[in-house]
């Protein structure tokens, strides 16, 4: 193994690494370890749980320690891995130098674009739960009677005598909109009314959205954001890897690697999918199992995967709960309300305040060239996703399955 210093940061490699400083490990030091990858589809970063992801690092294996090789690691990498110290860095990026780094801990300053249903929803949920994590909410929207409306009214939400229980919340203008940590995509256009003969309700905002998106992720890129980008409008999936690769084109529309790296987009639709799965497993003995072993794969729609269990799965019980779960926004349509409270307290603002905490939630991350909705992290060496020590062949093909339709579509 080869240990370098770069940038005052312990760096290691299988392979030598020509032009960068010999370095002697020491025990107890976080340890960028570089792989090779893809400098687009290729993961950035993140924080590893088994020796075989210094490996396997970029496909879904990652998730399943029965598919990733047993290799043999010094004491010093053994030590950071145990430890959760061990980052892997994927040095065929452009700039993957700037990815040796450690984030800073303390309260966060999220910003909230449109305060439409969701958005409003989503704010509240931070504004009543958010106060340990998050230091200021600022909410913006194309209309200003919006914005005055919310920040008047989550002013005068508070606790007697303890007035500094809750995070602030104030108006920010569109230029100011990345003059934060956290950056929450809440804008939405073209969402087929209630009654609507539609049958996928969210692939159908992809096109409107996405052109959103497009516009806001140029912003990022302009302004050198490095903060989360966190995409919570419909289609999740996709959104997010528009966000991504579009903040990464140059003005001539060619990629550069100056954008967003892809850890820095998460996701957030799969925590209301897994809040429904669990909704039904709790009214139908059948599904029980789900509550204490099951799981939720893929994106916030058609690919989605409920596992009954990880230890005890059952194919055809596992097919029946995915589709109570993809089809219970439409039985809200039916009910003649559109379903978005649940989606922005679920996937919103309960996963963002776990993933502000550093706790496991639901999410969708980099993974296979897609953003692939599983069990995560964020930890001080970077994203962890669930090892699980045997994910069943059928349901590792579910998985594979909802990998390639967000890849069909972008």
């Amino acid at each position: 193994m080869f240990y370098y210093e770069i940038n005052g940061k312990l760096a290691a490699s299988k392979s030598a690494r020509p032009g960068l400083t010999a370095a002697e490990p020491k025990q107890g030091e976080q340890i960028f370890f570089l792989v090779d990858g893809d400098p687009i589809l290729g993961r950035g970063s993140f924080c590893a749980n088994h020796p075989g992801q210094l490996l396997d690092p970029h496909n879904l294996n990652v998730l399943d320690a029965s598919r990733l090789i047993e290799i043999q690691l010094d004491a010093c990498l053994s030590s950071a891995l145990n430890g959760g110290r061990l980052t892997v860095v994927n040095s065929g990026r452009i700039g993957w130098e700037r990815m040796l780094h450690t984030p800073q801990n303390g309260k966060k300053h999220v910003n909230i674009l449109a305060i439409g249903d969701v958005g409003s929803t989503l704010l509240m949920g931070l504004k009543l739960l958010g106060g340990d994590v998050i230091s200021q909410i600022g909410i913006c929207d194309i209309s200003e009677k919006l914005t005055a409306r919310w920040e008047f009214e989550m002013g005068q939400v508070s606790l007697p005598w303890d007035y500094d229980a809750f995070s602030e919340v104030s108006v920010v203008p569109m230029e100011s909109l990345f003059d934060c940590d956290v950056f929450v995509f809440a804008a939405s256009r073209g969402i087929p009314p209630v009654g609507s003969q539609v049958k996928d309700v969210r692939m159908a905002q992809f096109e409107t959205n996405a052109a959103l998106v497009r516009q806001y992720a140029r912003e990022a890129r302009r302004q050198g954001f490095n903060g989360l980008w966190a995409a919570v409008s419909d289609p999740v999936d996709p959104l997010a890897k528009t966000a991504y690769l579009e903040s990464n084109l140059n003005e001539n529309g060619e990629w550069d690697g100056l954008g967003l790296l892809p850890e820095q987009v998460q996701g957030y639709g799969l925590g209301v999918m897994n809040a429904r799965a669990a909704y039904f497993a709790k009214r139908d003995s059948r599904f029980a199992s789900f509550l204490q072993d099951g799981r939720t794969f893929g994106p916030h729609g058609e690919g989605l995967w409920a596992a009954n269990s990880i230890s005890d799965y059952d194919e055809e019980l596992s097919r029946e709960l995915t589709e109570l779960t993809k089809t219970a926004n439409l039985k809200m349509r039916e009910l003649g309300f559109k379903p978005y409270a649940a989606p922005a307290l679920s996937s919103g603002a309960l996963s963002l305040l776990q993933t502000l905490r550093g706790e496991w939630h639901c999410g969708s991350v980099f993974l296979d060239g897609v953003y692939m909705g599983c069990k995560n992290r964020y930890t001080p060496a970077g994203i962890e996703t669930e090892l699980l020590r045997h994910i069943p062949d059928k349901l590792f093909s579910h998985i594979q399955a909802a990998a390639d339709t967000l890849r069909d579509i972008i």
